[in-house]
Parts: C-alpha cells; sequence; structure tokens
C-alpha cells in the first residue's frame, strides 16, 4: 500500500508529540528552542544523506510503502519526514531522560 511508510511516520510522531504535551518535555516546555534543534538535526542529517548519495553508499530500496515520489535522486519524500521524526524523537527522548535525572539528584541528600 503505497503511503504506510509516511502514515507509519506521522502516526509515531503524533504519538511523541502527545507524551511531549503530556509531561511538557521539549515543544511544550521551550517551543522554540526544540523546533529549532528539530530544523537543524534535520537539516544535518539531510545534508549527510545527499552526501552519501553523491558517493553512492546511499541508495533507494524498492518497496511498496513508499509514495513513489522522489525529491532527488535515490531521496525518497519520506526521507525528511522519517529524519525530523528521528530529532524529534531525541530530543524529547533527552528531555525526560534529563529531568528524571534531575529529579533523583534533588532527592538525594
Amino acid at each position: 500500500m503505497p503511503g504506510l511508510y509516511l502514515i507509519a511516520i506521522l502516526l509515531s510522531a503524533a504519538g511523541v508529540a502527545a507524551l511531549d504535551a503530556r509531561f511538557r518535555l521539549a515543544f511544550w516546555h521551550r517551543p522554540g528552542r526544540a523546533a529549532l534543534a528539530v530544523l537543524a538535526g534535520t537539516a544535518l542529517l539531510l545534508a549527510w544523506d545527499i552526501a552519501g548519495i553523491a558517493a553512492g553508499v546511499f541508495v533507494k530500496g524498492d518497496s511498496p510503502l513508499l509514495l513513489g515520489i522522489d525529491l532527488a535522486p535515490h531521496l525518497p519524500l519520506e526521507e525528511p519526514f522519517f529524519l525530523a521524526f528521528l530529532c524529534q524523537l531525541a530530543l524529547t527522548v533527552w528531555a525526560a531522560a534529563e529531568r528524571r535525572g534531575t529529579r533523583r539528584r534533588e532527592r538525594m541528600p
């Protein structure tokens, strides 16, 4: 089913966003900083992908789950969405771990 991969990425991002909102971890704690971190991380990883594609290291596989729209050769439309999700997830997990560490340090005598 074309588009299933993109739908999975978006649903996963929505789940992480719901946890983020519930516990005010990243985007709901400091939205400007979070957005900048995700955009910068996505841009860096996309540049890395483009360099890998140019070097012949990265190639797009054939999958019926992709929409079939390429932004460039071997760069499917889903890739920037995946990279943004990866950055969002990493930022949210980092914020959760940082909060847990802070709470543990506050409890220590």
